[in-house]
């Protein structure tokens, strides 16, 4: 039989009638059986048309065109008088799709998943899409490492030729991981290994991250760590042989194991460079390169080394400065040389810098904090400046930028600034947990980008019983165009110390003020400033007799003509997730003599963050402070240092170290130190999150000043806690839980703290 009498057999199967057909002229066409289907669309699918010749090879056309189209579960074609009759038969449609028995998803988002598999209420039933739509079901259960889950269909014929889909789901537990074994390794030991991957049997803390469950992107993940560590450890030859896994027969278990092969040691036998020693001169290049003969060999160093000297290169508008370092392996000796060769390329310079994504910011308040300019030579280190000031600013969640070359030339590129908005205006929330007064509660509210003029307006309205505070702040940070800001201030507050650790009395303080800051290098700033005050002081019999004192020499009102001078220096690499720079803040406060408040003082900060590893990150602060007064005259009580809480030595009530009267109140000081220890880390499970860190921390502080009646609280105190920071989707959150280490019976303490600030 051939094969053309062969096909011509296929629609046999399905009609009789077409194996007898004698070829005929069609005067009309006439369809049977349809019910949703208009005839017009079997029309058009048929390859017949009225006036044509029909003869059984068309007729097997006919046939299979229409059951191509998915509609018809059966097609018969008949003839009557020369009219050709297309009998049909549909496929049902699905009225109803259910899916029983998820709870680890949301039942919307399954159904939405099924309708790419041809699955959803409406559409014509297909077995086919039904047999993809329960293997859909069961990968996004894989994929959540629930290996052991089934699914039951029913399908449930009903009236008007339609159907209910049914899919009973038995979820399953989750498959943990409970074996990685790692094979060949000989000079690293397996826990070593198993410690650098993120796959993990069950710990504590897997609960959290899913570490314990398979998934093949974090086995390749691990992979590659492996593999890195091996090469930054002078493995040139290591390689993954295989990896095998297997799972349980009830699925509940997985194993793992990764069979890998060393190799030998290698060390740097000779390090040679070649380029154009015009434009880089060799013993510069020298200078980059992190690697050195005798030295085991390192990728990570390798590759730094060529990206020191690549940027080298880019800083002076080489943008596509090629650097290779070129290996040459000894395997007997077990050394390697390498040669790196630099092609600098092109200098190039930057056409235009386009900013995209600032639905709200101006251009203007971004394109300022460029460093890199339009038309000038491309300057690596000024573009990353560039893109650090614009992550300070703190108007946005994301800053990228990209260098892509302009079409047509050779010598220039574009500069594509791509920003993601976050909100700039917050109402801030501060809380204190304490046996001694509860709850105590703050509030403010401000907005960093006022109509997306990087112009700060901040409004604080306090209405606690303890401190009561009403001010408004506005602050043009660029007032001229090189960068120097003014601000003004105007407040009231009113303090009532009467439930606090401090000793009572009450003061009411109007205030108003202008200041200035000035740009004097890339990271630092001078600032000045000056201020009038007007402060009404109420003192109790159960004060102490150091501040009754001071209230019958000098009265109970006054008023203070203050100017300030600051200066900082900044050198984070961003303030949303720091990982390393430096803060350094000082400050003289100055009560001028032309009124009878004569008085300074001196505070300073220096904060340094330290990157220790990928995920680590120290920072170690300390704070100085100084006051007195002059001319003859006191320091002001109400001038005084306070110490203890948060931004100080956590786990202490707030403002409770320090000088203490007779009654256990705390009087401040003219002296404040404070020190604190930070490491700060992802928490676990959230390594690339940057909104959550987690740290642990050890505090220090101590205020010193007029004789107490309590001597031991003129002690240093320390205090050791754990930490979470957390962006949240109503604020930044900052909890802590804060142990003291020194403490004495009369001590304050407060172990929980935290404050939370709520977008708007």
């Amino acid at each position: 039989m051939t094969l053309k009498k062969l096909a011509g057999l296929i629609p046999l199967l399905y009609v009789t009638s077409a194996a007898a057909m004698e070829p005929f002229v069609v005067k009309d066409i006439r369809v049977q059986g349809i019910q949703r289907t208009e005839a017009g669309t079997v029309f058009s699918y048929l390859p017949v048309k009225v006036g044509d010749t029909l003869n059984d090879e068309q007729a097997a056309a006919a046939l299979r065109a229409l059951f191509a189209t998915g509609f018809f579960k059966d097609v018969r074609l008949d003839v009557e008088q020369d009219v050709l009759v297309v009998i049909v038969s549909e496929r049902p449609s699905i009225a109803s799709v259910e899916i029983n028995g998820v709870k680890d998803f949301p039942k919307d988002q399954m159904r939405d998943n099924l309708k790419y598999v041809g699955l959803a209420e409406g559409r014509i039933f297909d077995k086919g899409a039904l047999e993809k739509s329960e293997n859909e079901l069961k990968r996004q259960y894989v994929a959540r490492g629930k290996y052991g889950v089934s699914v039951k269909t029913t399908v449930t014929e009903l009236e008007r030729n339609r159907v209910a889909v049914s899919f009973d789901v038995v979820e399953g537990d989750v498959s943990k991981i409970r074996q990685i074994n790692i094979v060949g390794n000989k000079d690293f030991s397996e826990n070593e290994l198993r410690d650098l991957m993120k796959l993990t049997t069950p710990t504590m803390w897997t609960w959290i991250s899913s570490n314990d469950q398979y998934s093949k992107q974090k086995l390749a993940a691990d992979l590659e760590v492996l593999r890195s560590f091996y090469l930054d450890s002078g493995y040139l030859e290591f390689t993954v042989d295989s990896t095998q896994v297997s799972i349980s027969p009830d699925k509940k278990d997985i194993f793992i194991t990764i069979n890998v092969s060393e190799g030998a040691k290698y060390k740097v036998s000779d390090i040679k460079l070649v380029g154009p020693e015009k434009i880089q001169p060799h013993e510069e290049m020298r200078k980059l390169i992190g690697i050195q003969v005798g030295d085991v060999f390192s990728r990570k160093q390798l590759t730094e080394s060529q990206k020191n000297i690549a940027d080298r290169l880019g800083d002076d508008g080489y943008a596509f400065a090629n650097v290779n370092a070129i290996p040459e392996v000894d395997k007997e000796k077990h050394q390697v040389a390498f040669t790196f060769a630099a092609d600098p390329g092109l200098r190039v310079y930057v056409r235009r810098i386009n900013i995209v994504g600032n639905t709200k910011t101006q251009d203007e308040v971004i394109r300022r904090e460029f460093r890199q300019t339009e038309g000038s030579w491309f300057a690596t280190k000024k573009i990353q400046k560039s893109k650090q000031r614009v992550d300070k600013l703190d108007y946005f969640s994301e800053v990228n930028l990209e260098t892509p070359p302009v079409q047509g030339t050779k010598d220039q590129v574009d500069l594509n600034v791509g920003v993601k908005e976050k909100p700039t205006g917050n109402f801030n929330i501060g809380a204190g947990v304490s046996s001694g007064q509860g709850v105590v509660l703050t509030a403010g509210v401000t907005q960093n980008n006022l109509f997306g003029t990087g112009k700060i307006l901040s409004t604080q309205v306090n209405t606690s019983a303890i401190n009561k505070v009403y001010s408004v702040s506005y602050t043009n940070p660029y007032y001229t165009d090189d960068g120097v800001s003014r601000g003004f201030d105007a407040y009231r507050r009113t303090l009532n110390t009467t439930t606090t650790s401090i000793s009572p009395y009450m003061s009411d303080t109007l205030g108003a003020g202008v200041r200035y800051g000035v740009p004097i290098a890339e990271d630092e700033r001078i600032s000045y400033g000056l201020s009038v005050e007007h402060t009404a002081l109420t003192v109790f019999p159960t004060s102490s007799p150091a501040l009754q004192d001071y209230v019958n020499s000098f009265g109970d009102t006054n008023s203070n003509l203050m100017g300030t001078v600051g200066w900082t220096r900044d050198s984070r690499d961003s303030a949303i997730y720091t990982t390393e720079g430096t803060v350094q803040r000082a400050i003289m406060e100055v009560g001028l003599p032309v009124t009878n408040l004569t008085y300074y003082k001196l505070t300073y900060q220096h904060q340094w963050f330290y990157p220790v590893s990928k995920t680590f990150t120290l920072m170690l602060n300390g704070e100085a402070g100084n006051a007195a007064g002059y001319g003859g005259q006191p320091l002001p009580f109400f001038k005084n240092f306070y110490a203890g809480g948060v931004g100080s030595v956590r786990g202490y009530d707030p403002s409770s170290l320090g000088p203490r009267d007779i009654n256990n109140t705390s009087l401040g000081g003219d002296q404040r130190y404070v020190t604190n220890a930070e490491l700060l880390f992802p928490m676990p499970g959230f390594d690339k999150e940057r909104s959550v860190r987690l740290s642990v921390f050890i505090d220090g502080g101590v205020i010193y000043g007029q004789p107490t009646q309590v001597p031991a609280s003129t002690d240093p105190r320390f205090s050791t806690g754990v930490a979470l920071t957390w962006i949240s989707p109503v604020g930044p959150l900052k909890l802590s839980y804060a142990k003291p280490l020194n403490d004495v019976p009369e001590d304050k303490i407060q172990r929980i703290q935290f404050t939370l600030g709520s977008i708007f």
